[in-house]
């Protein structure tokens, strides 16, 4: 299974090869290939799949997509927090 997240533009080295930029994905910036998006500005979102922007997406459904990143996020983490909640078995 592949996972590409949406990430917004901060940054473009188009002095470099191959074209390299600063992603910003909810406040964790990462350095990105852009090599495959010569026409991406600063500000616009691309969908990043192991450090290669592969896709410009519009900033609503960028924006859509990181929200319900957060909320599966959000519930993993409940999740979580009702598994160490249970009683545990005791341990011979």
């Amino acid at each position: 299974m592949c996972l590409a997240i949406p990430g917004k533009v901060l940054e473009i080295e188009r002095d470099v090869q191959p074209v390299m930029g600063k992603v910003s994905f909810g406040g964790i910036n990462k350095r990105v290939c852009l090599e495959w998006l010569p026409d991406v500005k600063v500000g616009e979102y691309v969908i990043v799949h192991v450090g290669f922007a592969l896709s410009k997406v519009d900033e609503e459904e960028a924006l859509e997509t990181i929200k319900m990143i957060n909320e599966m996020g959000d519930a993993l983490d409940e999740l979580q927090a009702d598994e160490s909640e249970r009683p545990q078995p005791p341990s011979n």
